[in-house]
This record gives C-alpha cells, structure tokens and sequence, in this order.
C-alpha cells in the first residue's frame, strides 16, 4: 500500500474572516460650519479695521445682536408670516395647476402640439417682470403676491411632470391600450406613479424660485406687509444696514429650511427608488 500523500491529509486552510466595512464619517456638515466660521471672522475684521465701511458691510456680531431682536419682535414676524403665508397658496395652486397640466399635455399629444408655442412663449417671460401689471390687476395685497409666485413656480413644476410623462416606455402605454384603460384609469396607474417623482423635484425647484419672486414683489410693489416690504420700510426709513442684513439672513434661513423639509418629504415618499438604485 502507498502511504498517503501530504495533500491528502493536511487540513484545509481556514478562510480569513471579512473584514468589517468601516463606517466613513460624514464631515462635510463640519466642514460647512467651518466655512461659514472663517467667514463671518474675515467680515468681522474688514467691517471693525474700516476697510469697508460699516455703512456697506456693518460687522455680523451686530447682525447677530440684531437678528435675535428681530425674532422675538412680533411686529416683524407678522412679516415674515404674510411672506410665507403668499409662498406656500402660490405654490400650492402652481403645484395642483403643474402637475395637472403636465399630465394632461404628457398623455395627449394633440394637445401638447397646440400649446407648445404659447408655453414656450410664457415659460421665459419673468415674474418681476410682471409686477406691474400685477398691481394694477389684483393691487398691492397678498393676491397680487401669490398669483406671481403662481406664474413663476409653475413652469419647474409643469416642465418636470410633462418630462416625466412622456419618458414613459412606449411598451407600458400600449400594455394600457390593449387592457383597453379608460383614460383615466391610465393617468391615475400608469403616468401618475411614473412621474410623481419628476413633478415633486419640480416642486422642490420652485419652492426656492417662489420665495424668491415673493420677496422681490414686496420689495418692488412696497406690498403693506411682508420681509420684503419690512426690508424695504427699514433701508428707506433710515434704519440701520444691520437690521436690512438681518432681514436678508432671515429669507435665506427661510431657503434653507424649506429645501431641507421638501427634501426630507421626498426621502420617505420615494424610499422606493433608492431601494431600486442599491
């Protein structure tokens, strides 16, 4: 008999264990905050050196002082409540109007043909533009505001959802035809599904532009109440540059949080697609 070989009765070498996945830290929130420090350090130092003036660029530890009084001013927050108060009916009706015509304009290509020379007529035409003839139709009032932030937040959203219509696959269209779907039936489970994220990114789009046009409005038409009118009343009325930046910080504070909480919206909505794309 042979004597058995080395290969045949030496143990097998054990697998190495995985290596645990190391979690990567998240500093980019750090690395912002650290931006904005240094900043708000460079500022400070131009505005108490009289490098610029403070009358241009007073320094942000008086912004800051200012901002705090500015929060805790009711009068001041009425302001702010009629600007968001115009913000979220206009783009409300623009989000019911967008999506709606996004829908129809995707399904029916007849109709899409005939209004594809008007859309693209109004689609360039800015909103600040408008102004004027806003106040002499609708006056200097929140209607006035939010039928701007109407025309203005429209287009993203109308845009994103007739996009995602009609990036449908043409072989789910026919599958509806051949189960004979009334039109209804295929709007509501099989475009709807399919451009629902199309149409909130364009909400999400125009929540930024309709802040924008509401501030401006205010500013421009001298509305009796909201930030832009206050921002206004107090630069005119020879109230101090800090307050106006203070002001200013507030509308941009404002951006931020909408963006944050739409985006927030959008992640639980549609968990589905990033379960899709891992």
């Amino acid at each position: 008999m042979t004597a058995p070989t080395a290969s045949a009765t030496a143990p097998a070498p054990a697998s190495p264990a995985p290596a645990k996945p190391q979690r990567k830290l998240n500093l980019r929130p750090a690395q912002g905050a650290i931006g904005v420090i240094v900043l708000v350090v460079i500022l400070e130092v131009l505005s108490r050196t009289n490098i610029v003036p403070p009358t241009m660029l007073p320094p942000p530890s008086q912004v800051l002082s200012d901002l705090v009084s500015l929060l805790g001013s009711p009068e001041f927050l009425a302001h702010v409540g009629s600007t968001l108060v115009a913000w979220a009916i206009g783009l409300g009706l623009a989000s019911v109007i967008g999506v709606t015509a996004g829908l129809i304009l995707g399904s029916l290509r007849i109709v899409y043909e005939a209004s594809r020379a008007l859309i693209e007529f109004l689609r360039p035409i800015p909103a600040v533009a408008l102004v004027p003839l806003a106040i002499l139709v609708f006056g200097q009032g929140t209607q006035m505001k939010f039928m701007l932030v109407l025309y203005a937040a429209l287009w993203p959203i109308l845009l994103n959802t007739l996009y995602g219509a009609r990036e449908i696959d043409p072989v789910t269209r026919e599958t509806a035809r051949t189960f004979r779907l009334s039109w209804w039936d295929t709007i509501s489970r099989v475009y709807l599904p399919h451009t629902a994220p199309f149409a909130f990114t364009g909400i999400r789009i125009s929540a930024a532009i309709a802040l924008i046009v509401t501030v401006s409005a205010e500013l421009l038409a001298g509305t009796p109440m909201g930030l832009g009118s206050w921002i206004l009343s107090v630069q005119t009325g020879g109230g101090s540059t800090s307050q106006v930046f203070a002001g200013t910080i507030v509308a941009g504070v404002l951006g931020v949080l909408v963006n944050a909480i739409l985006k927030w919206v959008e992640g639980i909505i549609f968990a589905w697609r990033k379960e899709q794309h891992s």
